[in-house]
């Protein structure tokens, strides 16, 4: 390993990780997780944007450029939201303002973090979601014939059917599943929230199959990480990165038998699609909060308004021009709170 040019900066990035946060704030694993995540993301980026070794970061590399940059990055190519971006904005800035207590000359550093701003999110921030024939499309892509294209299909199908975020898969051990007359996974969420999703009996068929083949020695009490990646016969956990990668990959090559593929294919468009599909077969969307393990419904209405802005353009689309429905100058000039509506519609007002 060559010399550190700034041993301030690796020294309280240490001292961030494993004093503060876990002995003085008593933060989470979850939580330090988070941090480490932002932290190890934005210098893997900027190792990558200005060819440098990890060794030649600096503070001073470190400025607000490169850090909007790498918040960019991640809408861009990760596919992440507005939220998520937000999110590592502040697990920097804590980075920031710890460094600055801790250390005067670091001051300068931290008003550099607070010229960027959070970025606002749309009045009725849109997702994206796959439709049904998106979804069976990419997962006949891996070839099951090879133990990576079993192990990626199940936990593609895994996803879809529990609806969980891409931390809560990789959080998954074997005893989390739990099979008998009804099947089910019990997730931890964030916040350290525990919930249970039931298991559609084709996920367990191929859970069965997976376990036979990744974890042929463990039995149903087993705490060993569901999934797992193999380097050199070194045997590691899985990372989000993994997952991304052949999810791309398997995107791009489905784009060309179907084209309702969309142009970026990442983790969270699983649990996406999966809520939407829910909600328009008709379940509740009581139920689907619960299912997400959302906090609050109101968080959940996000599916409700786009259900009804596809609609609302399916109806346009098949109304001809001729219909009365088309004579704008029949329709009195007033504006409709859309969010006021959905609210009195599902008795939140």
């Amino acid at each position: 390993m060559g010399r550190i040019t700034d041993s301030t900066l690796f020294t309280l990035v240490h001292d961030f990780l494993k004093i503060y946060l876990p002995k003085q704030r008593n933060n989470s694993n979850h939580t330090i997780k988070a941090y480490r995540t932002s932290l190890e993301q934005l210098f893997d980026f900027v190792k990558k944007e200005r060819n440098i070794t990890l060794t030649q970061i600096t503070f001073e590399i470190l400025n607000d450029g490169i850090i909007t940059e790498y918040l960019d990055d991640l809408e861009s190519s990760r596919g992440c939201s507005i939220s998520t971006r937000n999110h590592r904005l502040k697990c920097i800035r804590s980075f920031y303002n710890y460094a600055a207590s801790m250390e005067p000359t670091t001051v300068i550093f931290q008003m550099e973090m607070r010229k960027i701003p959070f970025k606002k999110s749309p009045t009725s921030e849109s997702i994206s979601f796959m439709s049904e024939n998106a979804v069976k499309a990419l997962l006949d892509q891996p070839d099951t014939q090879t133990k990576n294209g079993l192990r990626n299909q199940f936990l593609m199908i895994l996803m879809y059917d529990t609806a969980a975020r891409v931390q809560e898969i990789l959080n998954l051990q074997i005893c989390d599943i739990h099979l008998g007359k009804t099947a089910t996974a019990t997730l931890l969420g964030k916040g350290n929230k525990v919930r249970t999703v039931p298991l559609m009996e084709r996920t367990v068929q191929h859970f069965k199959n997976y376990v036979a083949i990744f974890h042929p020695e463990a039995d149903d009490f087993s705490r060993t990480p569901l999934f797992y990646v193999e380097r050199k016969g070194k045997v590691t956990p899985m990372s989000d990165d993994n997952i991304r990668k052949f999810m791309s990959e398997y995107g791009n090559a489905a784009r060309l038998v179907c084209p309702d593929i969309p142009e970026k294919i990442y983790p969270h468009l699983w649990r996406h699609s999966r809520a939407m599909h829910l909600y328009q077969h008709g379940m509740d969307l009581t139920l689907v909060s619960q299912w997400l393990g959302h906090a609050h419904l109101e968080t959940t209405m996000i599916y409700a308004h786009a259900d009804t802005e596809l609609k609302r353009k399916a109806i346009e689309k098949a109304t001809s021009v001729q219909s009365p429905l088309n004579d704008k100058s029949a329709i009195s000039q007033f504006d409709v709170n859309d969010d006021e509506v959905l609210k009195r519609l599902y008795g939140l007002k």
